[in-house]
């Protein structure tokens, strides 16, 4: 399997995420985010210094993103686009829990080059 790689700002190279990955405002990053990473990212979101994050494949041009911000009357705002499945989607929740699992669902169903495709088989 051929692995990306990158070169931060001060020019050492670091292995990028296998499928995707999860930024926050903060700079904070999690390649590859389980639900339980989500959960924690989300959490971390506040009303000043870190009102999102941002989830998209590790590509140039990414053709789907999701994001989760912070609404000033509480809650959060979430956003799923695939420019593929022509699909834009925004809703509001208040649960981190609720949040983190339908991304993580939605996430599971996107197009991923070199992802190895489920088949069903006949019994």
């Amino acid at each position: 399997m051929l692995t990306a790689t990158r070169v931060d700002s001060e020019g050492k190279t670091t292995v990028a995420a296998q499928y995707y990955g999860a930024d926050s405002e903060n700079g904070d990053r999690i390649d590859d985010p389980s639900e339980d990473a989500l959960f924690m990212m989300i959490s971390d979101l506040n009303d000043s210094d870190n009102t999102f994050v941002v989830v998209q494949p590790d590509e140039d041009d990414p053709v789907w993103f999701a994001s989760v911000a912070v609404l000033d009357e509480g809650g959060y705002e979430i956003i799923r686009r695939d420019t593929t499945r022509n699909e834009h989607e925004v809703t509001t929740a208040t649960s981190v829990n609720d949040i983190a699992r339908d991304l993580t669902i939605w996430m599971a169903a996107r197009d991923f080059p070199g992802r190895p495709t489920s088949q069903v088989g006949e019994s």
